[in-house]
């Protein structure tokens, strides 16, 4: 299949599918940081994602694609996300950042649909809890990092953070790990509040904590890959999600 990773510089996903014998290529505004310039396009998303177009890799290699069979995108988060809910808010943030912000979501709202309106069979959308659940719908699935890991000895994949899938033509992703969610407090400590603090926050500064939160984890790459990647053309298929984007 030829696959798209879309806003993905850090082609977790990208090369998951590659593995899978699968031609699939990243792309991003940023340079990638995945190590295969010859799988990355740096480029609007926009401009290759409908198809019927020629895009070079970051190698300087020509490519034509006529049609994705998939596209994945991971599209940024930063004003969809509910946990920036309280920058639209008066009482804490000045009126002309509101008004700043507000534009913001706008776009990334419309950015959002046009990725899910793409020219292609079978789509996933990734995004956090959030603004796209009531602007367009309620996903199809949430999935935590844990869900896709070898259990509480996958340390770092056995961890916790919602992420909403929104599906066309594509089944919700099996989880491979059944067992209990992890206890946060256990594993990273408490505030003095009692809140209980999460994996980034102990693991990463906060210079660089939005960048290491906006990277797939492996064991989700490697499912999409697994079972996205071998699906057969089965209209009767009850795990399938027809009812489109």
């Amino acid at each position: 299949m030829k696959v798209l990773i879309a806003c993905e510089e850090s082609q977790e996903v990208c090369k998951a599918f590659r593995a899978k014998g699968h031609e699939a290529y990243s792309c991003d505004i940023q340079m990638c940081s995945g190590g295969h310039p010859e799988w990355h396009i740096c480029n609007d998303v926009l401009d290759i994602i409908n198809g019927n177009t020629d895009f070079f890799t970051c190698d300087g290699k020509q490519h034509t694609v006529e049609t994705w069979d998939m596209i994945i995108a991971h599209p940024p988060c930063t004003y969809l996300t509910n946990v920036a809910t309280r920058h639209y808010s008066l009482k804490c943030t000045p009126a002309e950042k509101v008004v700043e912000r507000m534009k913001h979501r706008e776009e990334s709202i419309v950015f959002f649909m046009q990725i899910v309106s793409a020219n292609a069979p079978k789509i996933a959308v990734e995004n956090p809890i959030g603004r796209m659940n009531t602007v367009f719908r309620k996903a199809d699935q949430i999935i935590h990092p844990y869900m896709f890991s070898n259990g509480p000895e996958d340390s770092e994949q056995f961890v916790t953070k919602a992420t909403c899938l929104w599906l066309k033509g594509l089944p919700v992703l099996r989880p491979t790990y059944t067992g209990d969610k992890p206890d946060n407090g256990k594993l990273f400590g408490r505030y003095s509040n009692g809140k209980s603090r999460t994996w980034e926050e102990t693991r990463h500064s906060g210079k660089d904590r939005a960048k290491v939160r906006s990277k797939t984890f492996k064991g989700i790459a490697f499912a999409m890959a697994e079972q996205w990647g071998n699906i057969k053309e089965d209209k009767d298929d009850e795990r399938r999600n027809d009812k489109g984007i």
